[in-house]
């Protein structure tokens, strides 16, 4: 099976918008990325003050986040912006575009808060992708195959706990 995005700019009786897509739905391996701030692998803000860096590191952060899980930009379904400040939403689009490079945009929200986990950050941003399932005879993903004969359904932790059994 493979992802297929659909994705509705200007739904009957809605403004058509140039900076999201109303509605998208498709079929895939659902993936949900946390919220991603401007921290660098140490966990150092990038960009202390400064939209566009801060910016820019966020979707750095995300493009790892869905690679990490098989993904691409061309894979999100949708955005959510929590900013300090409505005023860095143009910097924001400007990393977004970059990194999506032509693919239709994803469905967002964009929402200002009084502060971030830390003070110096100004922009934090999750994301919602569906990939393709990796084809299996039965039809079900399953991590080794064919378990005592039939495909068994799995649960997988990467970078963390265990997996649930």
């Amino acid at each position: 099976m493979t992802s297929h995005l659909t994705h509705v700019h200007a739904p009957d009786g809605i403004a058509a918008s140039p900076q999201y897509s109303h509605v998208v739905w498709g079929t895939g391996r659902f993936v949900a990325i946390s919220g991603q701030c401007a921290l660098d692998a140490s966990g150092a803000v990038v960009g202390e003050g400064d939209a566009v860096a801060q910016a820019r590191q966020v979707f750095a952060n995300l493009d790892r986040c869905l690679a990490a899980a098989g993904a691409g930009f061309r894979d999100v379904v949708k955005l959510t912006y929590f900013v300090t400040d409505v005023a860095h939403l143009p910097a924001i689009r400007d990393a977004r575009d970059a990194h999506f490079a032509g693919a239709p945009l994803p469905a967002s929200s964009a929402v200002q808060v009084s502060a971030l986990v830390r003070p110096e950050l100004l922009v934090e941003i999750e994301a919602f992708a569906l990939v393709p399932e990796p084809a299996t005879e039965s039809g079900v993903a399953t991590e080794s195959g064919v378990v005592g004969g039939a495909a068994r359904p799995y649960l997988r932790s990467v970078g963390g706990a265990e997996p649930a059994e």
